[in-house]
């Protein structure tokens, strides 16, 4: 069997679409379009200047057993003023890294606060 014979066939109202470019992906496609280089760049250095400006600090929290223990805590200090993400490495029934990062240094005593109200207690690292 040949190819130069070979029809492509359409189903009945079809239509046809015809690519954005040469290279045959469609600029309008998110799954098909080639990502602009330098916009990606320029994202990624606005994301890591962010971060950048952004200071992190470490508390050591005592009395964290389960997931929802690492909830209360870090939505009380994520409703400190400045405060942009937390993060919770649990140690179950153990003292928990919890690292805060904001866009100013929190008092202290802001953050023991925050961490008392959720029923537990910044420990001495």
């Amino acid at each position: 069997m040949t190819t130069e014979n070979f029809a492509t066939a359409m189903p009945a109202g079809a239509t046809e679409l015809a690519l954005a470019d040469s290279s045959g992906a469609d600029a309008s496609c998110s799954c098909c379009a080639i990502p602009d280089s330098s916009a990606t760049k320029t994202e990624g250095a606005a994301v890591a200047s962010g971060l950048a400006e952004l200071v992190s600090a470490d508390y050591a929290v005592a009395g964290m057993t389960c997931g929802s223990c690492v909830r209360h805590v870090s939505a009380e200090l994520g409703a400190l003023e400045g405060v942009d993400s937390v993060d919770v490495a649990l140690v179950a029934g153990g003292v928990s890294t919890v690292t805060v990062r904001s866009s100013a240094p929190l008092a202290d005593a802001a953050v023991a606060a925050a961490v008392e109200e959720a029923g537990y207690e910044v420990v001495a690292g």
